[in-house]
């Protein structure tokens, strides 16, 4: 039967809180630009958000660090701006610079957005993507589906692009309070609405990925990280009974402690601005933890990989545990590197 099917997978034991021999590893950004066939795929697609809508083009994207590496899970190739461009702000991206919005800083743009269940026309491709994963993938690969945390996401709809210090949005949250919540509140329903049926499409791990939460402060993290997060979950929850949700506060620091209890999140991703040690002390006693091997081993390499990949398969193995690393891989990764890494966390 299925269910017994997706029981044997590495990561759903670990999701479901069990302590496994040899961590379950994935890596976020697995599917990118420092893999040539990677490159080569995304050249044929034209640019990124074509390969984004082709969903073929998508699977086979996600499907090559598999059959690469033949890692315990395969994430969704998509990107977290698929999803204000479904509500209808305009997206495009800038070679070497990255994604473009319109922005949404007024009440006027808020309302000429679309609701929430308009989003599925744009999003149709994506949800064919996961079904053509969910047929292709080898049947101990763990299919994961994914979103931007609305506070994250957010802040690209607000200042029209990326910024170092998420400014823009904190303004706004300052001078015109009403449309900021009702950003967040608009967002927070479309992720309902878009992971759900990311689920029904086949993703048997859904993750809120909230690249910016660490600059939310005090209560302003406990409103729009950590309230977003619960709602998000508890809906999910309620709509797929059993379904895993992995959270990534990035950067959260002491907001870490505590977040899976208060979100109902199955699994807290932790970056590598904290050390492993610290998270299985006071983030992995609520259940499982995913991380936090700093992304610039993947470019290094050498003993230091093995040495820090060891210390934290070591630092979490008295608790569930899926190895990754502290953010997404980087383009200037060495494949070798990758491969280093998966083995030496299954100690070959």
């Amino acid at each position: 039967m299925p269910e017994q099917k997706s029981e044997q997978k590495l990561i759903l034991r670990a999701l479901a809180g069990e302590t496994l021999p040899t961590p379950p590893i994935w890596m976020m950004r697995q599917a990118g630009r420092y893999l040539p066939e990677y490159r080569a795929t995304r050249a044929q697609a034209g640019d990124f958000l074509s390969l984004c809508y082709n969903s073929d083009l998508a699977a086979e994207v996600t499907l090559q660090p598999i059959r690469r590496y033949g890692f315990d899970a395969a994430i969704l190739f998509a990107d977290i701006l698929l999803l204000p461009q479904a509500l209808g702000a305009d997206l495009w991206f800038v070679t070497g610079e990255g994604p473009r919005l319109s922005t949404t800083t007024t009440e006027s743009e808020l309302a000429a957005l679309k609701d929430k269940d308009a989003i599925h026309e744009v999003l149709n491709p994506v949800y064919e993507t996961v079904r053509i994963l969910s047929r292709e993938l080898p049947k101990e690969t763990t299919l994961i589906g994914f979103a931007g945390a609305p506070w994250t996401v957010a802040t690209y709809m607000i200042a029209g692009r990326g910024t170092k210090d998420q400014g823009p949005a904190h303004a706004l949250k300052a001078e015109n309070r009403a449309v900021f919540e009702g950003i967040l509140d608009l967002l927070t329903d479309g992720t309902i609405e878009y992971l759900s049926k990311q689920i029904e499409a086949g993703a048997e791990v859904v993750k809120l990925f909230d690249s910016w939460a660490g600059s939310l402060k005090g209560e302003d993290f406990d409103r729009y990280a950590l309230e977003p997060a619960k709602k998000i979950i508890a809906e999910l929850k309620a709509r797929h009974p059993g379904i895993p949700v992995i959270a990534f506060p990035r950067e959260a620091g002491d907001k870490y402690i505590g977040f899976a209890k208060a979100t109902g999140a199955d699994c807290v991703a932790v970056d590598d601005s904290v050390t492993a040690e610290w998270a299985a002390e006071h983030v992995q006693v609520d259940g499982c933890v995913q991380g936090n091997l700093a992304s610039r081993h993947m470019v290094s390499g050498g003993q230091d990989l093995i040495n820090e990949t060891r210390r934290i398969v070591k630092a979490f193995s008295k608790g569930p545990h899926i190895f990754n690393l502290g953010h997404g891989i980087t383009p200037d990764a060495d494949p070798d590197n990758v491969q280093l890494m998966v083995d030496t966390v299954r100690g070959r």
